[in-house]
Parts: C-alpha cells; sequence; structure tokens
C-alpha cells in the first residue's frame, strides 16, 4: 500500500502524537498499544498509544478492521493503516495534542496479542504496590509512571550539562571495590580467583573522588551509583541509589556552595512546573546557611521544610519556677521547653489544641501543652497554673499576637525538639500556612565534629569523620571535642536532605589526631583506612565536594511521595526485586566456584 508520501514504511509513519489537521487527506500508518477501546453501535473507537502519545482510530461497521479491533485485548501490540480525518467540532478532544484528527482504518496487523491483564494501564487509579512491582513493565506503561522516568531522564540530562559548563569533568569510579568498616552495611561479591575473599560494590565514590583529588584533578563529579543494604523508607531505595557526587580541589566550604547552587536551582527551576503548572518560587543563590544548633532550635530538624513560616522558641527560663508544675520539674531536671506558635488561631474550637495533644501522645510523647488566646484573653491548663502576668509576658517574649495560640513541648532537649519539629509542621499544614508552589533551598552548617556516644559514654565521630574540623590541629588539641564544630553541611529542600557534604581532612596529622580522640590508634587507622591515608601523604591539595541525591530531586520535582514512583525498577521495602526474583538461591556448582558454603541462619 501506497500513500501521497510514497511507500510506507513496515510498521509506522508517524508516532501516536504526531498528527495534526495538516495531515487530514494523508494515508498513514501507526503502530502500539491498545489503550482503550470504545464501541457506539456501528462505529468502535480505539485509542492507540506508544511512547509519543495517543491517536484515535475508528473503525465502520462491516469492515474487517472493525471485525479485529473489537476482539484484541487491551494492551496487545497492534499496526493500523488508515487515512487521516479531520473530527467534527463536537467530537474534538481539546486534552490531546491529536484530539483534532483521527484515523479511519482500513487494514489492521496484529503484532502481539495481550494476554489478560493482571492490572489496569489506561488508569492512575491506586493498586497494591507488590502487583505493580511484580509487572513493572505494565505499570511503566501508565502516563503518571511514565512521565516520571521521562522526568528523571531529562534532569539527569540537564545536571550533567550544568556541571560540564561549570568546568566540571565527568569521570567513572570502580563499582568492585574493598569493603568499608564504616557506615552502613556493604553489599559484598566474593572472588572467585581469591578464595575467602570479597569485593564489595560501593556506599559512595567516596574514598576514589578525593583520590582523583590527590591525583590532581580539579573538578570532578559522575551520576553515580551507589549501593547500601539498608532498610527501605519513603526517602531511600533499598540496595542502590544514584547520586550527583562531585568534588573539587582548592576550596572552601562556600566555593562549594558557590559551584553546586547555580545547578540545583537552574534544575529546579527548569523543571519545577512539571506536574502543576504554576509560577514556582526556587530560591536563588546563596541559599541560606543555618548552623545546626540554630536549625535544632528554630526547626526541630536539621532538615527543615521552610516554606513553612513557623520557627520554635526557646521558652525554658519562662518556666522556671512556674506555678505549672509540669513544666517546672521538666526545667528543674536539666529539661527544656520549645514553644511553636499557632497564630490567628482565635477562633479555632478547643478540639483543634486536644487533638494536637492526642496526636502527639499517638506519635509517642508524654503530650503536647497549649495556651489559648482570644483577644488577649488566656485559656487552658498551663494559662491558668502559669499566672497571667507571667504568661502576658512570655506572650510578648515569644513575639505572639492577642488572638495566637501557642503549643509547648517539654522534656530532655532531644526528645523536646523533636516533637517540636513535628508539631511545627503539624500545625503549619493544619492551619495552610506551608507556602504551595515553591522549591526552598538551605544549607545546615556547623555540625558537631564529636558526640558522647550515650551507650557507653566514650566520645564518637557525629557525622563524617574524614572531614576537616574548624580550627584545625589546634583546635583538636586544645578544645573539649564536644564543643569542636567540623567542616561538614547538608543542602535540604522542602524538608528532603539532598545530601551531606564536607571539606575533607586533607592532612595526615590532623586525622590521625582526630581518630585518636574518637579511640582509634595510628595502627588501626592505617589498617582500616591504608589507601587514603597513604594517599593523603603524598601531597593532598585541600578540596571538598558533596553529592545530591538524584533520585530524590526527581522525587521533588514530580511531586511524588515516594522514591519508587521515580525509579524504573525498584526494589519492595523487603530489597525484593518481584518482577525478576531477586535475590535467589544459586547451584552447588557456582557456590564450589566462589569457595562458598551457605549456612542457614538459626531457627527463631
Amino acid at each position: 500500500m501506497s500513500s501521497p508520501l510514497g511507500p510506507l514504511p513496515p510498521y509506522r509513519t508517524h508516532h501516536c502524537a504526531a498528527l495534526r489537521t495538516d495531515h487530514v487527506g494523508q494515508t498513514v500508518r501507526l503502530s502500539g498499544w491498545v489503550h482503550r477501546r470504545r464501541d457506539h453501535g456501528g462505529l468502535l473507537f480505539v485509542d492507540l498509544r506508544d511512547h509519543f502519545g495517543i491517536t484515535q482510530l475508528v473503525a465502520t461497521a462491516g469492515s474487517e478492521a472493525l471485525r479485529l479491533l473489537e476482539h484484541v485485548r487491551l494492551e496487545s501490540v497492534i499496526t493500523v493503516t488508515g487515512e487521516v480525518v479531520a473530527r467534527t467540532p463536537e467530537t474534538v478532544n481539546a486534552a490531546l495534542p491529536t484530539g483534532a484528527v483521527e484515523v479511519r482504518v482500513r487494514e489492521v496487523v496484529v503484532q502481539s496479542e495481550a494476554a489478560e491483564l493482571p492490572m489496569p494501564v489506561a488508569t492512575e487509579a491506586d493498586y497494591p504496590e507488590e502487583i505493580r512491582l511484580r509487572y513493572r513493565f505494565l505499570d511503566l506503561r501508565r502516563e503518571r509512571l511514565h512521565q516520571n522516568i521521562m522526568l528523571r531522564s531529562a534532569v539527569i540530562a540537564s545536571l550533567r550539562r550544568r556541571m560540564m559548563e561549570a568546568g566540571f569533568t565527568e569521570f567513572q569510579t570502580p563499582i568492585l571495590t574493598a569493603s568499608s568498616p564504616e557506615g552502613a552495611r556493604d553489599f559484598l561479591v566474593p572472588s572467585r580467583l581469591h578464595p575467602g575473599k570479597f569485593y564489595a560494590l560501593p556506599q559512595a565514590p567516596q574514598m576514589f573522588k578525593q583520590l582523583l583529588m590527590v591525583a590532581g584533578f580539579d573538578r570532578y563529579f559522575q551520576i553515580a551509583p551507589c549501593f547500601r543494604d539498608e532498610d527501605a523508607r519513603a526517602d531511600r531505595s533499598p540496595g542502590e541509589f544514584y547520586q550527583l557526587d562531585f568534588e573539587m580541589s582548592f576550596v572552601t566550604q562556600e566555593d562549594v556552595f558557590a559551584a553546586i547552587e547555580p545547578v540545583l536551582a537552574g534544575v529546579f527551576e527548569e523543571f519545577a512546573g512539571f506536574r502543576r503548572a504554576a509560577p514556582w518560587a526556587v530560591t536563588q543563590p546563596p541559599f541560606p546557611r543555618i548552623p545546626y544548633a540554630e536549625a535544632m532550635l528554630r526547626y526541630g530538624t536539621d532538615k527543615p521544610d521552610l516554606r513553612n513560616p513557623l520557627v520554635i522558641r526557646d521558652a525554658t527560663d519562662a518556666f522556671r519556677g512556674s506555678g505549672f508544675s509540669l513544666f517546672a520539674r521538666v526545667v528543674d531536671g536539666g529539661g527544656v521547653v520549645r514553644a511553636i506558635p499557632a497564630p490567628g488561631t482565635a477562633d479555632r474550637p478547643r478540639s483543634f489544641f486536644d487533638d494536637m495533644n492526642a496526636w502527639a501522645r499517638d506519635e509517642g510523647f508524654p503530650g503536647l501543652g497549649y495556651v489559648t488566646a482570644k483577644g488577649g484573653v488566656f485559656g487552658g491548663p498551663i494559662a491558668k497554673n502559669h499566672g497571667e502576668e507571667a504568661t502576658r509576658a512570655l506572650w510578648e517574649a515569644l513575639g505572639l499576637g492577642p488572638d495566637d495560640g501557642c503549643f509547648f513541648a517539654a522534656g530532655e532537649e532531644a526528645a523536646a525538639a523533636k516533637l517540636a519539629g513535628l508539631a511545627r509542621t503539624r500545625v503549619g499544614e493544619a492551619l495552610a500556612l506551608v507556602e504551595r508552589d515553591a522549591f526552598r533551598f538551605c544549607w545546615i552548617v556547623d555540625f558537631p565534629m564529636y558526640e558522647r556516644d550515650p551507650e557507653t559514654g566514650k566520645i564518637a565521630f557525629s557525622h563524617n569523620p574524614f572531614s576537616m574540623p574548624q580550627g584545625g590541629l589546634e583546635a583538636l588539641e586544645t578544645r573539649d571535642p564536644l564543643e569542636i564544630l567540623a567542616y561538614q553541611y547538608d543542602i535540604v529542600c522542602n524538608g528532603v536532605e539532598l545530601s551531606s557534604g564536607a571539606i575533607r581532612n586533607h592532612r595526615p596529622d590532623i586525622m590521625y589526631k582526630a581518630f585518636a580522640i574518637a579511640g582509634y590508634g595510628p595502627d588501626e587507622v592505617d589498617r582500616r583506612f591504608s589507601g587514603m591515608i597513604n594517599a593523603l601523604k603524598y601531597g593532598a591539595p585541600p578540596h571538598g565536594g558533596s553529592a545530591p541525591g538524584v533520585d530524590r530531586i526527581v522525587m521533588l520535582l514530580a511531586d511524588e511521595p515516594n522514591l519508587r514512583e521515580v525509579v524504573v525498577f525498584p526494589m519492595n521495602q523487603k530489597a525484593e526485586d518481584l518482577m525478576m526474583g531477586a535475590p535467589s538461591e544459586v547451584s552447588e556448582r557456582q557456590l564450589r566456584e566462589l569457595s562458598i558454603r551457605v549456612v542457614a541462619p538459626p531457627r527463631g
């Protein structure tokens, strides 16, 4: 069969999103999946879908095309040949790019008949995750997920382009490497050539990217796969994930920030309207810098969502010796009181405040105190026992108005901060205070270098043992370890941590001293970190970097609550690939080749 375009190719002249009114009268050939079918008595309408979009087909009564199309199952792959015709004005579908035309089918070839579907494709209705992951190839045909994966590809391409424009060079680091004694659990790979020895899949290219700086390369990056044997969370994929890994030589912390901020802001501006066409706000460089201690006080977390305008305040001193004995005892015992404002709640019913208290208890906390206010008249047990004058002074100190309420979290500092942070989020959402259509970035800086292990009481690294301490060797030799800060930083967007980073410790003498404070002798450092410590002895530049998570970036841009919605073939919560059947048992022959014997875990 031929057309004005000449002999038709075997599968298609156009894809399913290409046809417009300019094509009316042409004979075309399309291939795709049978998406939907509608029988209008004598006319059969079929939506044909491919990667690009949908074209409506129409088959008339008595035709061979209608006979075939009315019996072929949904999701079967077909090739059709026919004439492009204009739809009547009342049948135009403005929601489709091809909605002004349809193809009157003359010929149908069934390329592949689909079996009965285990899950629907032509709907975005929720479906059990086990089925979705087992039949991921069907799940990926659904429009929302298909768009997410295309977004992911475009985001990675944009990140790569922007990094190269910023002077970074892409390198690939090894996938088979040595096991790390720090961090999460490694995935181990047995060596056939070296019986009893194992490679490890990299938790991150950390050592290698630092070694690239030692080797004299100046600005490195890669879209790096990382592997960690840890439990799944909504913002963490089990098994593997990808990050924009980068490192720079001869830089300060501010130099690192200045390099990556335009990349991230640019990507978020480029794709911000992906899910909702709206004027999105994106934090422009320089991003706010918030010290860790300030973040824990003001937001109750080191991952603050700055779309929420509420700021937590310390109210500890106000309740010292207070008539509200519950809080007074907490303060006398060394605890703290945190205040979470609830602005404009004068007209809220008492149940609003009581429900917040009940929620706190459901979360495992003792409760959440509150004071109500209407026209400057205070209510609730705290105000009654704390006293009118003291409550009014507290209100002024907290900067609250006459119609603002306030919640209070009391207890040991870490627990009170956590409850206050969770309450801040809940109050902000309940009062519709959280900014919509915005991506708000910040850096969390000045993390403590050390912390006291609550179980052993010993000094331990709190964040990253390979970071440069602020103050260098002098600080390590003269200051209380618990007061030493590090050049460590996290970048956060909308309450999601995108990455951790640091200015690295590039001097062996400082590294030996830093590890000695945490209880590691020189011999142990040499044994555990031989590759890195040896390299630093041969001249290492000051260097630093970070590694924003690609999966998390795409999750935010796609407005998805779970990373599995932006990963092509994810595992489930149990780190199982239900589609491919991994992990799986292997044969005795394979085990013998690897000099491995499987020992069943003890029952119970």
